[in-house]
């Protein structure tokens, strides 16, 4: 099993029996999501900013125009921090004090660098919409050269990371547990909906194979 160091910087400190630095582990959380919450200061400003994103390997890639403060701030600073986090459950004890919530969650810190190679990019902004929905890519027009010149791609070395998970049902004090208080999970759920199709498509354009089975797979 490939563990991450723990480290000042990524070691968990409260619930620290939640905590894992399994590779494995908190690659799965970083691929059943697409958004990450990236962190940076911006003049003397920490800021936190939701992003698209994609992982190939031990890399992380995020995207935006080449005026995006976050990511030339990123690319000044040389490093970066991202957390990306997945609600399982809401979990209502018979206290205040007791009630939480089921969750997987990654937090990232590595160092950064920008894309130059054309292929490389273009590479790049395939996985990052094939994170979004799987077989798309394929399916679009191709991106012009306008499109691609004015994307900065930004790649993220995951250096070192931590997750915690919180997986159990309610935990109350022992006097509290005969109270008439109801306590148990709300489990909490991503579903995707039934596609609805843009107005301006032609009455001829069916909702393509790989839309209908991501909706298969991802619904209730």
């Amino acid at each position: 099993m490939k563990t991450y160091k723990t480290t000042d910087v990524n070691k968990v400190k409260r619930g620290p029996n939640r905590a894992t630095y399994d590779v494995a582990t908190i690659n799965t959380i970083i691929d059943a999501g697409f958004i990450a919450h990236v962190s940076y200061i911006y003049e003397g400003k920490a800021i936190s900013i939701p992003m698209a994103y994609t992982r190939i390997e031990d890399k992380i890639y995020i995207h935006g125009s080449l005026k995006n403060r976050m990511l030339t701030a990123l690319l000044e600073a040389k490093e970066a921090s991202m957390t990306i986090m997945h609600l399982d459950g809401l979990v209502l004890a018979r206290s205040g004090f007791h009630h939480s919530v089921n969750y997987r969650s990654a937090t990232l810190f590595g160092t950064v660098r920008k894309i130059e190679d054309t292929q490389e990019k273009d590479k790049i902004l395939e996985a990052i919409v094939h994170q979004m929905i799987p077989e798309r890519w394929d399916s679009l027009r191709p991106m012009s050269d306008k499109e691609r010149n004015a994307t900065l791609v930004v790649e993220m070395t995951i250096e070192t990371a931590s997750a915690k998970i919180r997986d159990v049902g309610v935990t109350d004090e022992k006097a509290d547990e005969s109270l008439p208080i109801w306590a148990g999970i709300v489990p909490i759920k991503q579903i995707a909906l039934p596609p609805i199709s843009d107005t301006k498509l032609a009455d001829d354009i069916s909702v393509p194979e790989h839309v209908l089975e991501y909706y298969e797979h991802n619904k209730a």
